[in-house]
């Protein structure tokens, strides 16, 4: 699988993407061709991210103190 990041521009009444050129090369990609592009939102990256860590239970200190027991004690 291929990813490409392209922008959008506008097209008569419609959306396109264009392709890199060295993406059009290297898959010998051709006029009318049929391809597939799987579209990803990407609006909540962050909110993905920072959601993980919500229910996060144990402080900072708590943590430190944890890393601190385990290196001292090897």
């Amino acid at each position: 699988m291929i990813e490409v990041e392209c922008t959008t521009k506008q097209w008569g009444n419609s959306l396109a993407c264009i392709l890199p050129k060295e993406i059009v090369k290297q898959n010998h990609l051709k006029e009318n061709q049929k391809i597939k592009l799987i579209l990803e939102d990407k609006s909540d990256v962050l909110k993905e991210t920072f959601g993980i860590l919500k229910h996060w239970k144990k402080s900072t200190q708590e943590i430190m103190k944890e890393i601190d027991k385990e290196l001292w004690n090897e």
